[in-house]
């Protein structure tokens, strides 16, 4: 095996370079392989070996970096998912770059580029655009049977009349906990009743803000406490600021009582959106909760001063255990276990192993799988897979020294959110493996480990809708939340 390909380990690294030979040399090496992880996962592409691939697309890349990225970006990998207003074959997209389109502001190249480049730049687009049409799912009708590999599941309609069933949790009742964005608490039983506990907290539902997750405390058959984040706010200086915010209480018949928030992510911003906000609880009890950057990636994710960006460890009564990896670093956040994160929406612990999975948003490319470890920095916005929405570049790095690479990255963005990992013996061959929700492309996405690292993945329940969440309940089988219309499902193995 070639020595750049041997990197691979589904992480895509690729070194900080000097010169810009190495610079292109680098880029393009990144790019191959982020084409043979999604080649190897669409049901249509085929790859050519890794020395054909990578001698045939290096001047590409080279072409690309010289005329191209000015105005599409310097990451075309990143760049393919964008709407081809003149068609996306190679036939199409050469006659772009040689006859342009003046009044949309794509220069004529046809006597700057040499026909062969022109060629070579169509061949690069065409097949990197062969990363994006796995996601095309406009043939794939909606069911409510479903079969992957080796399982056939069958969704069960558990609660219905929801806006955004962002949280769950299972009491042990029966009954589940469902968290709707739009602040509602319910309790669902077992015949699909419904009712709203009242005394929740008062929610800023604007943007991406509400009611969030739901947890129960690890010991609570004997204590009752129940855990929320939601987005707490405040009027300062004639405006509406709001931050994440832990409320816990108990549950008195269908009230909320004995409120006291425990944990507030700091300063309050004016912001609607990446407000984090999962949490879950370790073998020992610790609690963690995850912050978004609210936005403001100039300044939060990489400071030690603030709470936003970051994954935070406290115990299960709000206090900050002595052994965090910053309590006594000056003015730092003592809460801090991890930091240089974007907008973490996924969060889940493995018993099994002792082990802390995340997911966050990246912009546009770049949303990221991680294993969280004490004290480390993931880099945000330092380093990223992603570019702006805009198309332009905030980065031009992927790897930094000090900085944790993911175990995955999702390119184009699949939008993830919620997460569970399988214990349950119920479902087969998924068992050990981690499950997250796409927005973006409504399906559910199963991660396959193998010794805890990512083999393969693999997407299910296609066209399901806006899947907002998935948990693997006390019962031993999956929910999970779908909106527009606001739904949740059991999954039962056929």
């Amino acid at each position: 095996m070639p020595s750049w390909l041997s990197m691979f380990r589904f992480k895509y690294l690729i070194s900080p370079p000097n010169k810009p030979q190495t610079i292109f040399m680098l880029r393009i090496s990144s790019f191959l392989l982020c084409l043979v992880v999604f080649a190897s996962c669409s049901r249509k592409s085929s790859i050519k070996t890794a020395g054909q691939e990578k001698d045939k697309f290096a001047s590409s890349r080279v072409i690309y970096d010289r005329y191209c990225s000015s105005c599409h970006g310097e990451k075309v990998e990143a760049f393919v998912d964008r709407k081809w207003k003149h068609g996306n074959t190679k036939a199409e997209i050469m006659t772009s770059i040689s006859e342009g389109y003046i009044d949309n502001g794509m220069p004529i190249w046809r006597s700057t580029i040499q026909p062969e480049e022109i060629e070579k730049l169509a061949d690069l687009i065409v097949t990197s655009l062969s990363t994006v049409n796995q996601y095309d799912f406009a043939e794939t009708e909606k069911t409510d049977t479903y079969k992957s590999k080796g399982i056939t599941v069958k969704l069960e309609t558990v609660a219905e009349d929801l806006e955004v069933p962002w949280g769950m949790a299972s009491l042990p009742s029966g009954d589940l906990l469902i968290a709707d964005r739009n602040g509602d608490l319910w309790k669902v039983a077992s015949d699909k009743s419904k009712v709203k506990i009242s005394g929740t907290p008062d929610v800023l539902y604007v943007g991406q803000g509400g009611l969030f997750e739901v947890k129960l405390d690890p010991n609570y058959s004997e204590n009752g406490w129940v855990y929320l984040t939601y987005a707490k706010h405040k009027k300062e200086t004639g405006r509406v600021m709001s931050t994440t915010a832990l409320v816990r209480g108990k549950l008195r018949g269908n009230t909320f009582v004995q409120k006291e928030d425990i944990f507030e992510a700091l300063p309050y911003f004016p912001t609607r959106h990446h407000y984090g906000a999962r949490m879950v609880f370790d073998n020992d009890g610790y609690l963690f909760v995850s912050v978004g950057d609210r936005g403001v990636r100039e300044k939060n994710p990489q400071s030690l001063e603030n709470h936003a960006g970051k994954i935070h460890r406290i115990r299960a009564d709000g206090s900050i255990p002595e052994d965090n990896p910053f309590y006594n670093t000056e003015n730092a956040v003592k809460s801090i276990w991890s930091y240089g994160h974007r907008n973490p929406q996924g969060l889940d612990y493995d018993k099994a192993t002792g082990t802390l999975w995340e997911h966050e948003h990246g912009p546009r490319g770049g949303d990221e799988l991680n294993i969280i470890k004490k004290g480390e920095n993931f880099g945000w916005p330092i380093i990223s897979y992603g570019i702006n929405y805009d198309a332009t570049t905030f980065t031009d790095i992927t790897e930094k020294e000090g900085m944790t690479q993911p175990e995955l990255y999702w390119l184009p963005s699949i939008a993830p959110c919620g997460m569970s990992f399988v214990t349950s013996d119920k479902y087969g061959t998924w068992q050990g493996d981690l499950l997250a929700g796409s927005l973006r492309f409504d399906y559910l996405n199963r991660v396959d480990l193998k010794d805890g690292a990512v083999k393969d993945q693999e997407k299910l329940l296609i066209n399901i809708g806006r899947l907002r969440n998935v948990v693997q309940a006390d019962d031993g089988f999956i929910y999970i939340g779908v909106e527009d219309p606001g739904v949740v499902y059991r999954l039962v193995p056929q």
